[in-house]
């Protein structure tokens, strides 16, 4: 496992230099075989366990594992031994990564002609606990200036995260976010376009409140009127592509805007029975093996069903999304904001459970004025969960509306 290399933060803040982060006391080992698997495709799994009991769900794994071929990539992980059927044990860490490539896409976003290459324009890392009791979504700004691996040296020793994907792909993403936060990333999952739109149409959609219209024609969206709107298909991939149509305009404000949709998604799969229909799971996992590339450990439908056993007990007030700590530049870029990466590296690191200022930012998202009341807080044995702040972001828990300018 590598030490953190970031930004120490603006000069002018007299910002410290960064520690190396401790490395995480949950960490499975070196790795267990990369899995690559985005939490929907997880989810599905989970879905097969829990109607169908352990025999149809080793029945299902044997059914997928034939389809797996050809969207497996290795992230540097060793082989392990195939596990059972059951609940992994101890904490690990997924990365998500969204392609903003236009081949094979139907047409979304734009021709493969017109807009070439591919970069990691989502980068998400999932964090589970060692006691698989909470959970931390960190969502990485696509500007954000890091220090590149080898593997992407072609851009220089330093640029923006997302030209990661362009040379070697999703393991290279991975080395890249593994340097920035000295974390070991023992699953990853890519997904394109084709894939979003697909998904969101499986589970009926994504109910997300807006406080104005938002529209983007760059993104393809045109939402007219503000309110509850239910995202599926063309129009929920342009609400999480849009950066002009919310906010100030920027990528931090899409982040905000994007952890809105993904916290109502979270409760969405939670409550409403989507896991629970089995011809609903199927579709998502057909639809994940088709629109996903998947890593060594993904590619394992018992790894897989494994960690979806480990997921589906977290409540949505233990899932915290945040935004990665950053300062402008002034180049176009961003910059790591130190000390506040460091805290927030050494509470996941830890797995001690923190709160977060506010809830969303006053970029482009908002708390919802007709939420439900929100849950009371678990207090830490010390007397009181510590606050972090300057970081935005929000529990699942927490009902927010985008901001649409």
């Amino acid at each position: 496992m590598s030490e953190p290399r970031h930004h120490e933060g603006p000069p002018s803040a007299g910002a410290a230099p960064m520690r190396p982060a401790a490395p995480p006391r949950h960490a499975l080992g070196s790795r267990p075989r990369a899995l690559e698997g985005v939490l929907r495709f997880v989810a599905a799994a989970l879905a097969v366990v829990l109607v169908s009991g352990l025999a149809v769900a080793g029945a299902v794994a044997a059914s997928l594992n034939s389809r797996l071929q050809g969207t497996v990539v290795s992230i540097g992980d060793s082989a392990q031994p195939l596990p059972e059927i059951g609940k992994i044990e101890g904490g690990f860490n997924i990365l998500i990564v969204g392609s903003d490539t236009r081949v094979d896409q139907g047409g979304l976003g734009g021709s493969a002609e017109d807009v070439e290459g591919r970069r990691n324009d989502v980068t998400i890392l999932l964090h589970v606990a060692q006691d698989q009791r909470s959970a931390v979504v960190v969502s990485f700004p696509r500007d954000l200036e890091v220090e590149l691996p080898e593997c992407a040296r072609d851009f220089g020793y330093w640029n923006k995260i997302n030209t990661a994907l362009e040379i070697e792909g999703l393991p290279c993403v991975v080395e890249t976010v593994e340097d920035l936060t000295g974390l070991p990333i023992h699953f990853a999952g890519l997904i394109t376009f084709a894939g979003v739109v697909e998904m969101t149409n499986i589970i009926g959609g994504v109910d997300v409140c807006i406080t104005a219209p938002i529209i983007d024609e760059r993104a393809g969206i045109a939402l007219p009127e503000p309110g509850v709107v239910n995202l599926r298909g063309a129009d929920a991939l342009g609400f999480l592509r849009t950066r002009y149509g919310v906010g100030d305009g920027s990528d931090l404000g899409r982040i905000s805007a994007q952890q809105v949709f993904l916290s109502s998604m979270v409760r969405k799969l939670q409550s409403d029975g989507t896991l629970g229909d089995l011809r609903t799971v199927f579709s998502l996992a057909d639809a994940a093996l088709r629109n996903m590339t998947l890593s060594e450990g993904l590619a394992d439908p018992y790894t897989l069903v494994s960690i979806a056993l480990a997921l589906k007990d977290i409540p949505p007030e233990r899932i915290t999304f945040v935004r990665w700590p950053t300062f402008d530049l002034g180049n176009g870029n961003l910059g790591t904001i130190g000390p506040l990466a460091d805290e927030l590296l050494g509470y996941i690191a830890a797995d001690e459970p923190f709160r977060l200022a506010d809830i969303g930012d006053d970029l482009a998202s908002t708390p919802d004025p007709n939420a439900p009341p929100e849950p009371t807080p678990t207090a830490s044995p010390e007397g009181g969960t510590p606050v972090i702040e300057g970081v935005p972001g929000q529990t699942a828990a927490q009902h927010s509306c985008a901001v649409g300018n």
